[in-house]
């Protein structure tokens, strides 16, 4: 029962991502997306991640390497359309 609801845990909060991803895939605009929560994000999951192969549990490797590839996406595309450019443009000045 309990790796059951795992599972289910596991994949609705990956699933959750999905839309965020895709509206960044869709629109290539960032700017509303905090850098420093997707950074602490990104942490948390690969600790989670972590903690599940100590574990050796299934449903939190699972979700959260899944959640890892689509979090991180977002982080890239943060980078590359937002802190990137910033920073070009305070190296022109």
């Amino acid at each position: 029962m309990e790796t059951t609801i795992g599972y289910f845990a596991a994949a609705f909060t990956t699933i959750a991502f999905i839309p965020q991803a895709l509206k960044v895939y869709k629109s290539k605009h960032t700017k509303d997306i905090s850098l420093g929560m997707f950074s602490l994000l990104n942490i948390g999951l690969i600790l989670w991640l972590s903690y599940g192969i100590l574990i050796f549990s299934a449903p939190i490797i699972i979700a959260n390497a899944a959640t890892i590839l689509l979090a991180v996406y977002i982080f890239y595309m943060k980078l590359k359309l937002d802190v990137l450019p910033m920073l070009i443009k305070k190296k022109d000045y």
